[in-house]
């Protein structure tokens, strides 16, 4: 049994491209649809009760496209929306990029002492620091505020002297820890933030590891589509009649191409260039689509 429906993502703008395309390299059989919300962004700096409506209004806008599953691609909305959403669609898996990435945490760390940067509403939330607590109560969890760095990625900047400054700024408090408090593993909070990996790696030095939310939440839906046996045509599993990559042989017949979507509230041009950019010769065609101001 098979689902060809596409799988849903929505993000605040740019960042959760980064769980798309980890996303899309696990699961290539898989047709995808991805709203980017540029023209309310950033959400970090907003109130819940915004964050929440936003959500809702993505969410339903992805369901009414007949999407088979939904990853909330921004750690703003997961920490605000995810139990909301999953009430108001019970029929449709959600995955958001909260739990995903402090598993990732959990396990890469150490010495039991995780740093997070993220959004002011995701610190705020405690959505992290419950998140790790749960994996491991004994873990040491220190966080910090970085949503200045957003709207300079959003606008496509991965390396200008602001950008490199604006890091340095942000990463002082975990380098100035006493040695006893200091972190072995920083947990990357916000999905925008795996498009300056390497700035942030270069940063903090070879001794901290830094662990990306968006591929631990790729690799949680690729678990929770095959489980719940959604898998696309000729994806992953198979029969005689529809054979998957672990299925039976079948006589030859047309191959099922995944299809993609991009859509940003935004102005086009920003997004479809750092959209190009992540997916190099993947190239998909970026359409604006509205939302409620």
């Amino acid at each position: 049994m098979s689902d060809p429906r596409p799988i849903g993502f929505f993000d605040s703008g740019v960042g959760g491209l980064t769980v798309l395309r980890e996303a899309q390299r696990r699961l290539p059989g898989e047709s995808t649809i991805y709203i980017g919300d540029s023209a309310r962004h950033p959400y970090g700096t907003r109130s819940d009760a915004e964050v929440l409506d936003y959500a809702i209004e993505l969410a339903d806008a992805l369901v009414a496209r007949d999407v088979k599953a939904i990853v909330i691609a921004c750690n703003t909305a997961t920490s605000v929306a995810l139990a909301h959403l999953r009430q108001r669609h019970p029929a449709i898996p959600f995955i958001g990029v909260v739990r995903p990435g402090a598993a990732a945490a959990v396990l890469a760390t150490r010495t039991g002492r995780i740093g997070v940067i993220a959004t002011e509403a995701t610190v705020r939330s405690g959505a992290y620091f419950a998140a790790i607590k749960d994996q491991n109560p004994a873990v040491q969890v220190e966080a910090r505020a970085a949503s200045a760095l957003v709207p300079l990625i959003e606008a496509g900047d991965l390396s200008s002297p602001q950008l490199v400054e604006a890091v340095r700024s942000t990463l002082a408090t975990f380098k100035g820890l006493p040695a006893a408090a200091k972190i072995d593993t920083l947990l990357l909070g916000c999905t925008h933030f795996p498009l300056i990996r390497n700035l942030i790696a270069s940063e903090l030095g070879e001794s901290i590891a830094v662990v990306d939310s968006a591929a631990a939440a790729a690799a949680t839906l690729q678990e929770v589509i095959s489980v719940n046996h959604l898998d696309a045509p000729g994806s992953t599993r198979g029969t005689a009649a529809d054979p998957g990559a672990a299925g039976h042989s079948a006589p030859a017949r047309a191959e099922v191409l995944p299809v993609h979507q991009l859509f940003t509230t935004g102005a086009v041009a920003g997004f479809s260039g750092l959209a190009d950019r992540l997916f190099g010769d993947r190239v998909m065609e970026v359409e604006q689509i509205s939302v409620r101001r």
